[in-house]
């Protein structure tokens, strides 16, 4: 739940830096997800998109890498004083990791029906099997979101036919 219209114009601005990721991870081939880490002063600190494809590797989701140069940025795995903007709702690994990495605040563009592990189908971060709660702001640039996706998969559907 956003507090004031200012909160709002500062989620929506980290939001377009992630759009931004996303759009270069579409442009590179990848599912257009980007993610962005911003530290308590806010300070990028990570700035990623998807590169599953590019690196062979199942687990090379926006979020992820965000986690991970964030941590090695900080020198620390706790990001309890971060918050994260990704353009997709997390999966249940992204979820997963989001959790572990005691992440302050989790802010996402658009629901994932299919795979959404944060509100839609499932939800991770207040399950029993969670053992730190997870402060969620969904819908932020929704329809830029949405869009995105839409669009690049509708071209994948295209070109494939």
């Amino acid at each position: 739940m956003l507090s004031s219209y200012s909160e709002y114009l500062i989620h929506k601005k980290w939001m377009k830096h992630a759009l931004k990721q996303a759009q270069s991870a579409g442009d590179a081939g990848e599912v257009p997800v980007g993610a962005v880490i911003i530290d308590s002063s806010e300070s990028i600190i990570a700035s990623c998109e998807n590169r599953k494809q590019r690196d062979n590797d199942p687990t090379a989701h926006a979020e992820i890498l965000a986690i991970r140069e964030a941590a090695r940025r900080l020198q620390t795995w706790r990001l309890h004083e971060c918050t994260l903007y990704v353009t997709l709702e997390p999966c249940p690994m992204c979820a997963g990791a989001i959790v572990q990495a005691r992440v302050g605040l989790l802010v996402y563009g658009v629901d994932d029906p299919k795979t959404g592990a944060i509100r839609t189908v499932a939800n991770i971060p207040d399950s029993a099997a969670s053992n730190h709660r997870l402060r969620v702001i969904g819908g932020i640039l929704e329809s830029e979101c949405r869009s995105s996706l839409q669009a690049w998969f509708a071209n994948r559907r295209h070109r494939t036919k």
